[in-house]
């Protein structure tokens, strides 16, 4: 059963879950039945949705989202959207009318196809009316003026793969933001390998591969999750910037769950962007999670999340490493001081405090 999550809690519900539909992640639109008054490629937008009252462009007021025509002859609007990752797994969708109050879309719709390996015609297929393979993830929702509306999905949906989506807006209208929470799938390995030490080095820590921030000390001005975004970013806003600190001794963390465990062979932790800011020095620590399964009517398997003082976390990085403005600290080889045990789990330690745009560890995935 679908169920309905109140503005307030979404945050709270999908913590420990990715926004699969972020332009960040790489996800785009490919095309839609009308974009008239604003462009559909908005809903894809990472930051949260901006208001800019008398302010006018060509078609009329702006906004920051989707916004269709009025009086549209048919039931409903749509944008099919390709997801940025390879494949992933929904838990929840969420759909954000931030200030679309007089014409905002009054109910909202998803579907989803599993087609990783589309050739652009065949995209070109996916995107026409007539397509019929769309199978339906969230069943037609009602959406209020100017406001986040959340559903979390049955279990039994929560493991089906996607690579597009599409979304339907009845009959017409605005929707600001359509954020679809949950995990990315790794990709397969790109070759054929026999053993874990034949593998390919890989970003193991990636959000395209199903890296996931579980947490931090502080996100005072940006979040934690943005470490794992592929590419440098743009600017210091969509790095990781902690408030600054004033008690002696005081270090900022972040805890990260790899999203291919493996031996690590790399680790870059970039400043870019950050001149006045970037922390004294770093710290990297890993950890092997340890797993339960329970054998009852059903096999479950559960990992343990570590705190940021498990004693089981060891130094990946051979002790405190300065840092500098607006740089990728590489540490590879003497750097690491471990072997090549398996880890499941990384920690990036500021000192004191401070702002990192990624944080990336490479390696070769496990078995």
């Amino acid at each position: 059963m679908t169920t309905y999550i109140a503005g307030e809690e979404i945050d709270r519900v999908f913590a420990h879950t990715t926004n699969l539909a972020s332009s960040a992640l790489n996800s785009k639109v490919l095309a839609c039945s009308n974009d008239y008054f604003a462009a559909a490629s908005n809903l894809l937008t990472p930051t949260p949705a901006i208001h800019r009252p008398g302010v006018f462009v060509h078609t009329g007021a702006w906004y920051d989202g989707w916004e269709t025509r009025r009086h549209n002859p048919a039931p409903y609007d749509w944008v099919v959207i390709k997801l940025g990752v390879s494949s992933g797994k929904i838990q929840g969708v969420e759909v954000d009318t931030a200030y679309f109050v007089g014409n905002y879309g009054e109910q909202a719709e998803l579907q989803g196809i599993h087609a990783p390996d589309l050739t652009e015609e065949q995209e070109t297929e996916l995107c026409n009316p007539a397509f019929t393979g769309w199978k339906t993830i969230l069943p037609r929702q009602p959406c209020g003026p100017s406001q986040r509306r959340a559903w979390k999905l049955p279990l039994d949906h929560q493991n089906i793969p996607y690579s597009h989506v599409r979304l339907l807006m009845y009959p017409d209208g605005g929707f600001a933001r359509l954020r679809l929470y949950g995990h990315a799938i790794p990709p397969a390995l790109p070759i054929n390998t026999s053993t874990s030490t034949n593998n390919p080095i890989e970003e193991l820590s990636s959000a395209l591969v199903g890296g996931l921030a579980l947490g931090a000390s502080d996100q005072h001005y940006t979040p934690c999750s943005n470490l794992l975004l592929p590419g440098r970013g743009k600017d210091m806003g969509d790095g990781w910037e902690t408030a600054r600190s004033r008690t002696p001794g005081h270090v900022d963390w972040a805890i990260v769950k790899l999203g291919l465990p493996g031996s690590v062979a790399r680790v870059v932790v970039d400043t870019k962007d950050f001149r006045g800011n970037f922390p004294r020095a770093v710290r990297v620590h890993g950890l092997t999670a340890t797993t339960t399964t329970t054998t009852t009517t059903t096999t479950t398997t559960t990992t343990t999340e570590p705190d940021h003082d498990h004693p089981d976390w060891v130094e990946l990085v051979d002790g405190d490493q300065p840092c500098r403005a607006d740089t990728e600290h590489i540490f590879e080889c003497s750097q690491l001081t471990d072997d090549d045990r398996v880890f499941t789990h990384v920690k990036l330690t500021l000192v004191p405090d401070g702002g990192v745009k990624r944080f990336r560890i490479f390696g070769r995935r496990a078995e």
